[in-house]
């Protein structure tokens, strides 16, 4: 019986309870997409892994300074949205100062004055497409911009690694490691 006399008092006290109407949203257990806890807090390795968002989804720039269509002389990572033309100075910088350059092909993402300036500052001769909306419209050699292809080669042979093709490595240093492996590996299949 003194089960049924404390389930009396509860009922009791219960009854007299004022009732609260219940949050609409229960923290935690709410199926809206929001933003992660962490944010903005800095990844495992470092934030800089040269992936980057460009049309066709998470990608990685791969530039080249190269001799021919087998012979890379400079590498140099970059995420997949980042404009060709920022990147010339690290990529020119890298050459060795021994290799001396009659001229340089480059494609239109490079069309700048100031990459226009620094190489005729060196003596050597750009040869540049100008791009379309250029006002002035300027003069480059046809001929040697045809041997240009080498670069576009060079790539073509690159990427007939599945592992350079569709980057398999999710850290940026295990990446550039297998580039430079790909590319000293077509060094030394000419040899």
């Amino acid at each position: 019986m003194g089960g049924a006399r404390n389930l009396a008092a509860f009922m009791e006290e219960f009854s007299n309870r004022e009732l609260r109407p219940s949050s609409p949203v229960v923290y935690g257990f709410n199926h809206r997409a929001r933003p992660s806890p962490r944010g903005g807090s800095a990844k495992k390795n470092g934030r800089d892994q040269a992936l980057g968002r460009s049309r066709g989804g998470l990608s990685t720039k791969i530039h080249a300074a190269t001799i021919d269509e087998n012979c890379a002389v400079a590498l140099h990572l970059t995420p997949g949205q980042a404009h060709d033309g920022r990147q010339f100075e690290t990529l020119y910088e890298s050459l060795d100062a021994d290799n001396v350059l009659e001229s340089a092909a480059l494609d239109r993402g490079y069309d700048a004055d100031r990459i226009r300036e620094r190489l005729a500052l060196d003596g050597i001769e750009p040869v540049i497409p100008p791009i379309s909306t250029r006002s002035q419209k300027l003069h480059y050699d046809k001929e040697r911009y045809r041997e240009r292809n080498q670069v576009e080669r060079f790539f073509n042979k690159i990427k007939n690694f599945r592992r350079i093709a569709t980057r398999y490595d999710k850290l940026r240093k295990t990446f550039f490691a297998a580039v430079y492996l790909c590319a000293s590996f077509l060094i030394a299949k000419i040899r």
